[in-house]
């Protein structure tokens, strides 16, 4: 019948599922295995594309966030990878195939990468770039006179970084009030250039009358703040904000063997919400071992007990290995330092230290204080995380409250904000 001529003509053209041509098989890379008779078809990789094995996207090396809330970064990174790798498997599969579908289904979970990418290599981009750029680091250090701060600084760095070391001298009167004295210096080390910056406050704690003296401290806190804030809300932007804000205050407690003073308690109560604070007992080799620890635990105890929170706080821990590293910091602090910029002969090496009429007192030797736990802790370890706290979450902090107070801060002009 012709009709069913027709339907004998409209029904040739279907191929059943099963045995529809698959696509064209490309050229198989050096690197993949060849079909064998019990598996006719390559390993699948993307989809089928090429048999390309490639690695999970869990092993795929991203750097590691940032206390921000904010989680753009990151979504930008997963969006760009997901897309740009589906959307090009879907072209490739078009002309190796014949069809234009794309082979990878993107999920939330990622996708499945067809070979390497190099997404890897940003952390090689930043180190460059930190290299040729250099980055700020702002440490102050707040205590009474007599303490060894500058010597500290300046053992700290290996370098004359300190105020007293640019100029300071003995002939200098105390102040009458507390001052704030910034020197900055340009170390570099490995190719890798660092903007010190070392903030002091002679005349703390000097006083007949102490009370209140933390005010200008608190003050030049917030001021570089406010200049940070400023520059960011400017119609036309700097490329890079110069960064005077404080990363570290190095808070020296004297060795009484004792307590805390109640200008201590109150100096780091009512600032520790504003700056990380460190806090570390000055001359530790003016008490023994054992009056060290007895010391620091009743030290820590007063902390503890008048809600005095010290750098690194427990809600900023980001994960487990997080966790267990700073409840290790956490339960070593304060930690009993001595500082010395001279250098001794001992058992024919050369050592910072200090000589007493009973030998010297190696600075960087664990057994003899903590400076070395100190410098590891605050240079290799949490430096760079000192500066992000400082930003997502001491500087967020007054960001929020000025712009909710003032309703927004007006953009300011270009010319007047650089004078």
């Amino acid at each position: 019948m012709e009709g069913g001529d027709n339907v004998r003509t409209d029904m040739s053209d279907i191929v059943p599922p099963e045995v529809r041509p698959k696509p064209a098989v490309p050229a198989k890379p050096p690197n993949v295995g060849t079909p064998s008779p019990s598996n006719p078809f390559p390993p699948q990789g993307m989809g089928g594309v090429g048999g390309v094995s490639a690695p999970a996207p869990s092993a795929i090396p991203v750097p590691i966030g940032s206390h921000a809330p904010s989680l753009g970064g990151s979504h930008a990174i997963g969006h760009g990878v997901g897309h740009s790798v589906s959307h090009g498997a879907g072209h490739a599969a078009a002309h190796l195939g014949g069809h234009g579908h794309s082979t990878s289904n993107s999920t939330s979970g990622g996708s499945t990468l067809l070979g390497y990418i190099g997404i890897d290599t940003i952390i090689e981009q930043m180190r460059k770039k930190t290299m040729k750029t250099g980055f700020d680091f702002n440490i102050m250090v707040v205590g009474h006179s007599g303490l060894g701060k500058s010597t500290l600084v300046n053992t700290l760095f290996k370098s004359q970084v300190s105020r007293r070391s640019a100029g300071w001298s003995r002939d200098d009167k105390i102040p009458k009030t507390v001052e704030i004295k910034s020197v900055s210096h340009v170390i570099e080390e490995g190719g890798v250039k660092m903007k010190l910056t070392v903030v002091d406050t002679p005349g703390f704690g000097d006083l007949i009358n102490n009370d209140n003296c933390w005010e200008p401290i608190c003050k030049y806190i917030n001021e570089q703040y406010e200049k940070f804030l400023k520059e960011e809300v400017n119609i036309t932007r700097k490329k890079r904000i110069p960064d005077t804000r404080v990363h570290c205050c190095l808070y020296f407690i004297s060795p009484t063997g004792h307590s805390l003073r109640q200008l201590d308690v109150e100096f780091m109560k009512r600032l520790s919400h504003s700056v990380n604070i460190i806090p570390v007992i000055a001359k530790a080799d003016t008490m023994t071992p054992d009056e060290r620890q007895e010391f620091k635990q009743r030290v820590k105890k007063e902390l503890e007990m008048n809600g005095i929170e010290f750098y690194p706080q427990k809600e900023f821990d980001e994960d487990m290995e997080d966790k267990s590293d700073n409840d290790k910091i956490r339960e070593a602090m304060p930690f009993a330092v001595v500082g010395s910029d001279k250098e001794y002969q001992v058992n024919g090496k050369r050592v910072l230290g200090r000589k007493t009429a009973w030998g010297v007192v190696e600075v960087e030797n664990r057994t003899h204080c903590e400076f070395a736990q100190l410098r590891d802790f605050i240079i290799r370890s949490h430096l760079q995380d000192l500066k992000e706290v400082t930003h997502n979450i001491h500087y967020e902090t007054y960001r929020a409250k000025r712009l909710h107070e003032n309703g927004g801060l007006h953009p300011v002009d270009t010319q007047e904000s650089n004078l």
